[in-house]
């Protein structure tokens, strides 16, 4: 596919995506958000992609959503046909759904770690973003803004599950009902970045993060583990992890993996786990979806 906003490149098993509008602070429309699922879509589909990293170019990471078009901006195409002759809105059409919490979930079943390299400012859409990426670090310019109150909005990219997950319920209400902009120090502190650098440290130090993932682990495991971790966010009692950890040992432990993971630590080498997400998932996977399963 050819991006017209975003850059998109694979180099030794990691991609890195760049919001590429920099003379616009990176800020996003709908043509961007489709260019970034596709992307996505991409690097799960590819057993070449070990990681991911998403970064901004210029001096901001994202601006949020282009205000150009004013508050039509805000507005799906198409929207006034949800309205009925009663003048009531269908809120189950499929059309209501936002740009951004479709973007969400796409990331939150992605098979591949993703780590978040936020340069510069991120506000609204752009601080929703990398809510649901694994690991995210700022550089020590970076500042967070969750504005939507200030737009007259609400939160979007399904914010309203990740934040308080991500940063406690107190901080989140806060940052929310001020919209007030959030320094890096700050969101360090409050577990919304795990690391803040000198801007010429950051992307050496995401690439280091991701080389850690690919080339040390096996993907089929990283990808379970993503997901035993995120979705254990809401179980609701121990024997759910134990469930789906017993399946997890049970099958991982008879894979080809396994062995090669024994091998290469016994021989003193990297190893080369050929297992692959695209082929090589166990059959509980995706568990969640299993009704027996709970």
């Amino acid at each position: 596919m050819t991006y017209a906003f975003i850059r998109y490149e694979v180099a030794d098993r990691v991609a890195t995506i760049t919001l590429a509008r920099p003379e616009k602070l990176n800020a996003v429309n709908g043509a961007m958000v489709r260019e970034l699922i596709a992307a996505f879509e991409a690097v799960d589909l590819d057993d070449e992609v070990r990681a991911v990293i998403v970064t901004g170019d210029g001096r901001a990471f994202c601006a949020g959503a282009d205000l150009s078009g004013g508050s039509e901006s805000f507005k799906a195409p198409g929207g006034e046909t949800l309205v009925g002759a009663d003048g009531k809105i269908d809120y189950a059409d499929e059309a209501i759904r936002e740009v951004g919490g479709r973007l969400a979930l796409l990331l939150y079943g992605l098979r591949k770690p993703v780590i978040a390299a936020v340069n510069g400012a991120a506000a609204g859409l752009g601080a929703t973003l990398v809510l649901p990426m694994d690991i995210r670090i700022a550089s020590d310019n970076a500042r967070f803004g969750f504005v939507f109150a200030r737009r007259g909005m609400v939160l979007e990219t399904a914010a309203s599950f990740f934040l308080p997950r991500i940063a406690g319920i107190s901080k989140s209400l806060e940052w929310c009902m001020s919209g007030r902009m959030v320094g890096a120090d700050e969101a360090l502190a409050s577990g919304l970045v795990s690391a803040v650098l000198p801007s010429d440290q950051l992307l050496p130090e995401a690439q280091r993060i991701a080389h850690e993932i690919a080339d040390n682990a096996a993907p089929v495991s990283v990808a379970l583990v993503r997901q035993m971790l995120w979705r254990g966010l809401g179980m609701a009692h121990p024997m759910e992890a134990h469930r789906i950890e017993s399946r997890g040992i049970y099958a991982r432990s008879r894979s080809a993996d396994a062995d090669e993971g024994v091998r290469s630590f016994l021989d003193k080498r990297l190893p080369d786990f050929p297992d692959r997400v695209s082929t090589d998932m166990p059959d509980f996977y995706p568990w969640w979806t299993d009704p027996e399963y709970f």
